[in-house]
């Protein structure tokens, strides 16, 4: 079988939160298939990236670079490094994420009359302002090279609202939990946002979608996958890798035609 549509050799990408868990996952698959990938967080400690991408990663294959995606001038930055190195990049993920976890303090995951208005200001900079400076700078590049790809990270929580009841154990533990509305409303928010840039920049040869995902396996609480398992139809969470096989599609010819589009991955989750 020809594959060569899905061939991304030497061509170069820009993954943001690219150390965190599926941010490492993208970028190796990228690299994996002879990309060159650069890998921006919020530091590039050696140490860092040893704990993630192990000892004996491809030098020739990454950048790592300290970026801070809710500050236009890190941003340029990080692109005059890409540029100097490799070129302009043919390809963006916007996966730089932030969301409350379960042990976040009790007012981040209280009621929704009194989540913390820093925590929302936090939340959407990151997710969305983080989202539209990163396409402002690498999207605009690749706009004037004349060809691109972008592909911005969404949720089910984008899509549908949390289903509260699925963190009623812990209510019954005497916790006061509730999945916070922010992370919800940054997601839904990137929906619009490719929309909107698939039609600006179609002209230019620059393809733009979403992709929206499920949940992760990553050693959540036992009593927490009881409630969830059973709303996935394929009877589990997703494992790391599983999202793997969108991105390689949507950042290379495979997906030509496509954009403007929210490609959905969740086990079948919003289908019940």
């Amino acid at each position: 079988m020809n594959d060569d549509v899905f061939n991304l050799a030497n061509h170069v990408y820009v993954v943001t939160g690219g150390l965190g868990q599926l941010g490492h996952q993208f970028a190796t698959a990228l690299a994996a298939r002879g990309a060159k990938v650069a890998v921006l967080d919020l530091t590039n400690d050696n140490s860092a990236i040893q704990k993630r991408y192990g000892m004996d990663w491809n030098r020739d294959s990454f950048e790592f670079i300290n970026c801070d995606v809710t500050s236009r001038k890190s941003l340029e930055a990080a692109l005059s490094l890409i540029e100097k190195r490799w070129g302009t990049p043919y390809g963006l993920i916007n996966n730089a994420a932030l969301d409350s976890p379960p042990d976040s303090p009790p007012g981040e995951n209280g009621p929704f009359e009194s989540y913390p208005e820093e925590s929302w200001d936090r939340v959407m900079s990151v997710n969305v302002k983080g989202t539209v400076l990163a396409c402002q700078v690498f999207g605009g590049a690749m706009a004037a090279a004349g060809h691109g790809t972008i592909v911005n990270i969404s949720s089910i929580y984008g899509m549908v609202s949390p289903d509260q009841s699925l963190y009623q154990y812990r209510r019954d533990r005497g916790e006061t939990f509730y999945k916070p509305v922010a992370y919800s409303a940054s997601k839904s928010a990137i929906f619009n946002l490719t929309r909107y840039l698939a039609v600006y920049w179609g002209a230019k040869g620059i393809r733009v979608n979403t992709v929206t995902f499920a949940g992760v396996s990553n050693n959540q609480d036992p009593s927490f996958l009881k409630n969830y398992i059973p709303k996935v139809p394929l009877g589990r969470m997703a494992d790391p890798t599983d999202y793997n096989g969108a991105i390689i599609f949507l950042m290379s010819d495979a997906s030509s035609y496509m954009t403007g589009s929210n490609l959905v991955i969740d086990g079948g989750f919003t289908a019940t």
